[in-house]
């Protein structure tokens, strides 16, 4: 039988993996630009200008550069 607490957070939505770009970086924290103007702080190692995933506030990676779309629905 399965673990019931694995089954419940099965059900519940992941975070969402956001790209945004590093507007300064200091003590192992980032303020980050999102591409629709948002800022957010999140955690790890970056340097200014780079472009880098985040989730739950953690920096994730670098990302491509790439055009980014913003799409409103």
């Amino acid at each position: 039988m399965r673990n019931p607490y694995k089954l419940l957070l099965d059900l519940l939505p992941q975070s969402p993996l956001q790209v945004g770009t590093v507007l300064s970086a200091e003590g192992g924290v980032a303020t980050i630009e999102l591409p629709g103007g948002g800022r957010v702080q999140a955690r790890g190692e970056a340097a200014a200008g780079d472009r880098v995933f985040i989730r739950d506030g953690v920096i994730e990676g670098n990302a491509p550069v790439l055009p980014i779309e913003v799409i409103d629905v």
